[in-house]
């Protein structure tokens, strides 16, 4: 299978931990006899210095002529700051989505044995958290029309949905609850909100063409609470854009660094595979930002293209990695592993999984690096 794959670094740290992504993504290609086609494209802040716009028409081209797009981050401090800036580089990636038709994003939240002291939460209360958030997005109140008075003091942002939107996304998550543990919860807020009521109808109708899945509801304001306080009594939660986006940031405490988080963003005929971290500029250049949300992010590509075997290659050599406490600061603390470093490590258990030889667990211990 050759796959032709766009990849769109962007901003901060976006080139560095996607950098780590592509070396994972041949190791596969080495390890077994996979062929992948690599061409990059600016978007984002970069994109707007060089060509004055977050989503150049080039870059929107090789994505849609791509198998796959494999983004980095999005982002920068100077546009952050400034309240009247009209181009901001999620600009971009809000029209990315949208152009390519990217109506679902879907986010697992995981507990990893080795990590659990690194979650602010309790451990028995996040050990064996396994769920996974499909969140509709390209709808919704992002999306919506948005007004400003002349005066600047009045805003308004329209919240729409249509049953079209939600019933696509509302299949597959049904199809995911039915390979999972069985059971769908739909977080709106449907005591007040029109389009929420919307959600729980339509949702509700399309339940009943999968008995087997057992259909619950919460309003967000509890399903935030919930997520901290049981994490473990979900499996496959369903809700609207910016609920979506919020309560998927929320779940990351419970890894214990947005730094693993990977997503995936599917439509109908394109595939978008990213970390949910941001672009972090504090770090960029430092060699410090943790690539594996980026190369989890790589494993769901793969398993969205049917390869099984080498996604789970990969997951292994992430698993490895943890174990084995090569990682960066944010997973250490005094961790002498940099970014780099722990790509090279990852890429290097993918071509075999079960070779030690390039470590050795005394000097782990020590914090020395024992890569090659």
């Amino acid at each position: 299978m050759a796959l032709k794959i766009a990849l769109l670094p962007g901003d901060g740290v976006g080139p560095e931990v996607l950098a780590q992504a592509v070396k994972c993504l041949e190791a596969v290609e080495e390890t077994f006899n996979q062929h992948f086609i690599f061409k990059e494209a600016p978007v984002g802040a970069i994109a707007i210095d060089k060509k004055g716009t977050p989503l150049p028409d080039a870059t929107l081209k090789l994505c849609k002529e791509s198998d796959a797009v494999l983004f980095g981050a999005i982002g920068d401090p100077k546009y952050d700051n400034d309240p009247d800036a009209k181009v901001r580089p999620e600009q971009g990636l809000l029209q990315l989505r949208k152009e390519l038709g990217l109506f679902a994003n879907i986010r697992p939240v995981l507990s990893h044995p080795t990590l659990l002291d690194k979650s602010p939460l309790k451990k028995k209360v996040i050990n064996g958290t396994d769920f996974v958030i499909y969140r509709e997005l390209t709808g919704g109140i992002y999306f919506g029309e948005k007004k400003l008075n002349d005066e600047g003091t009045k805003a308004s942002d329209l919240c729409e949905y249509t049953e079209d939107e939600i019933s696509r996304i509302a299949h597959l998550a049904f199809k995911a609850a039915k390979g999972r543990k069985k059971k769908l919860t739909l977080i709106d807020k449907a005591n007040v909100l029109e389009s929420s009521r919307l959600w729980r109808k339509v949702v509700t109708k399309i339940g009943e063409s999968y008995p087997e899945v057992a259909l619950d509801f919460m309003f967000v304001d509890n399903a935030a609470m919930q997520i901290i306080l049981n994490p473990k009594q979900f499996d496959v939660i369903l809700t609207e854009n910016m609920f979506g986006d919020i309560i998927s940031d929320e779940g990351s405490v419970i890894g214990g660094s947005i730094g693993l988080l990977a997503s995936a963003s599917i439509g109908e005929e394109n595939a978008l595979f990213e970390p949910i971290h941001g672009s972090y500029p504090q770090a960029k250049g430092k060699d410090i930002a943790n690539p594996i949300a980026s190369i989890l992010s790589a494993a769901m590509l793969l398993e969205h293209f049917g390869l099984t075997e080498e996604a789970w290659a990969v997951k292994k050599a992430v698993d490895k990695s943890l174990k084995k406490g090569v990682v960066t600061p944010d997973l250490k603390e005094n961790s002498q592993y940099g970014t780099n470093q722990v790509g090279d490590f990852i890429a290097h258990n993918i071509v075999d999984i079960e070779d030690d030889s390039l470590m050795n667990d005394e000097n782990i211990d020590l914090g020395k690096s024992t890569i090659i």
